[in-house]
């Protein structure tokens, strides 16, 4: 494990506001969106760790230049996903979230890990759930023909990509896509999605009970709908 200390990520002393962990292992585009909402003088959270569990992850460089701690857990070094997870709670643990955002965190995690942060564990996922859980969603959604496709944020549960829905935001999937093309708009919607359920978490408006996501106090009605005012 290696772990890169930067210097602490601006507050104001005078409020106890959220403490967000984000975890990543790759680029972090969505990443770097949390970080510039985050750096809004009213965002009302503060990101005070950044973790991966590949050391060569780009979105490490993004937080160390936020100002933001880092940390590393390899995987490739721990026996089992048990033994790995185990490891990362404790770490977490030691920075007292209320909040852990998944960006693009490519484990899938254990039952151990997701009741421990239960109703406090959030997920993107490119795709318009409950359709085409897992992985190559982009190419599935092209193959299916069809002409609306997305990203979904949702709370992370024990079923893989299976935690209720909170939020979604769609895309248009033109004639002439590609699994990237597509990949890069839908990418696009998470990068204005993704802050704004984050935001609303921290407000207190977001919450999980046992009857499923409530929304300002009351059970959410239907899934969030990003309004699609244009397809870029």
């Amino acid at each position: 494990m290696t772990e890169q200390t930067s210097p602490s990520y601006p507050t104001n002393a005078d409020t106890i506001i959220p403490r967000i962990v984000v975890l990543i292992s790759g680029s972090g585009t969505n990443l770097q969106a949390l970080i510039e909402a985050a750096a809004s003088t009213d965002f009302p959270g503060r990101i005070v760790a950044v973790g991966s569990n590949r050391p060569d992850a780009g979105g490490l460089e993004r937080a160390q230049q936020a100002g933001i701690e880092t940390f590393t857990l390899d995987h490739r070094e721990f026996s089992d996903r048990e033994t790995f997870d185990a490891s990362l709670l404790r770490k977490i643990e030691t920075y007292e979230p209320d909040l852990v955002v998944l960006a693009g965190f490519m484990r899938i995690l254990t039952a151990d890990f997701v009741r421990r942060y239960q109703g406090r564990l959030l997920n993107v996922h490119p795709s318009l759930l409950p359709k085409y859980q897992g992985l190559n969603t982009h190419q599935k959604a092209i193959d299916a023909g069809d002409s609306v496709h997305g990203t979904s944020i949702h709370f992370v549960t024990e079923e893989l990509d299976g935690g209720p829905v909170i939020a979604q935001a769609k895309v248009e999937v033109l004639t002439n896509d590609t699994a990237a093309t597509l990949s890069a708009r839908v990418q696009a919607r998470e990068h204005i999605l993704y802050p704004i359920i984050v935001r609303w978490f921290c407000e207190g408006r977001i919450n999980l009970d046992d009857n499923g996501v409530l929304f300002d106090g009351a059970p959410l009605p239907a899934v969030l709908d990003l309004p699609a005012d244009s397809y870029q």
